[in-house]
Formats: structure tokens, C-alpha cells, sequence
């Protein structure tokens, strides 16, 4: 099961379906796996405080992974998204919001089930993985980059 929580009204004023996509996002990644997982769409204060609490850096990011005890089965573990970083990171990239919610709740998910981008293998196998997961979603390759020439060929 997923729930999701949104405690920042900034969310669904930037995105009315910002609640729904972020189910649909952390079914998708779960795949096959059974499981329950919180959502929690928050602002960046209160990502900054957990991430200065748990990871020692005291700034906002755009996602946190809580992974649950194995004992906690079948709780997989809490996500924990800040509007203002997730906002500005999506206008930076030329994304909507609702893919950039959809791209990170999927990279939460696979964080939860075990996976990593800590090695450049890592990475690439985890992104892969998203890039699956998202294009099964309708959403573009958020890792794709247009480095083609722009004007007349």
C-alpha cells in the first residue's frame, strides 16, 4: 500500500494531482514487490531539518529515503519530498513538476528497495532502472541530454 501525505498546500497548488501521481509513481518502481511505503510531500524547511538530523547537512534536498527495519515488514519505508527544491530543480531542467515528482518518488522507491548509485555502475544500472520504470509512466528520460547543436545544420 501507499500512502501519501501532503503537508505543504504548496504541493497541490503547483500540482492538484501531486498526491495521485506520487501513488502511481511508487506503485510503478515497487513493481512485483509487496510492500507499504509513506510519501511525504513537504516543504523545504522540514526536509532541510531531517536532512541536518540524519545525514549531517544542513540544507534541503529534493528527496530522503527513510528505509525501514526488516522487522517493520511489510513497512518498506518513508520518502520525504520538499516543494521549493523539487520546484526550482524542474524549472531548471525544462521538466514539468509532475515528472519531476513522478522521476524522484521512483528514484526514492528503488532507494528503499536496496538500490544505489554510489559506484558509476551503480549508477547507471539504478538509472536505467528509473528510466524503465518512468517511460512505463509516460515520463521522459530525466537523465537524457540535449547536447545536439541548436540552429540550421
Amino acid at each position: 500500500m501507499i500512502e501519501v501525505e501532503i503537508e505543504d498546500d504548496a504541493w497541490t497548488a503547483a500540482l492538484p494531482d501531486a498526491g495521485a501521481l506520487a501513488e502511481r509513481a511508487a506503485t510503478a518502481a515497487l513493481g512485483r514487490v509487496e510492500g507499504d511505503v509513506v510519501v511525504l510531500l513537504t516543504d523545504d524547511a522540514a526536509v532541510r531539518d531531517l536532512n541536518a538530523r540524519f545525514r549531517d547537512k544542513d540544507r534541503p534536498t529534493n528527496v530522503l529515503s527513510f528505509p525501514a527495519a526488516e522487522s517493520a515488514a511489510p513497512h518498506l519505508g518513508d520518502l520525504v519530498l520538499a516543494f521549493g527544491v523539487c520546484a526550482a530543480e524542474a524549472e531548471a531542467q525544462g521538466k514539468t513538476l509532475a515528472d519531476h515528482l513522478s522521476h524522484l518518488t521512483v528514484h526514492g522507491v528503488l532507494h528503499l528497495l536496496g538500490r544505489d548509485h554510489e559506484a558509476e555502475a551503480e549508477a547507471e544500472t539504478m538509472e536505467d532502472e528509473e528510466r524503465s520504470i518512468l517511460a512505463s509512466l509516460g515520463v521522459a528520460d530525466p537523465y537524457r541530454r540535449d547536447d545536439s547543436p541548436s540552429g540550421d545544420a
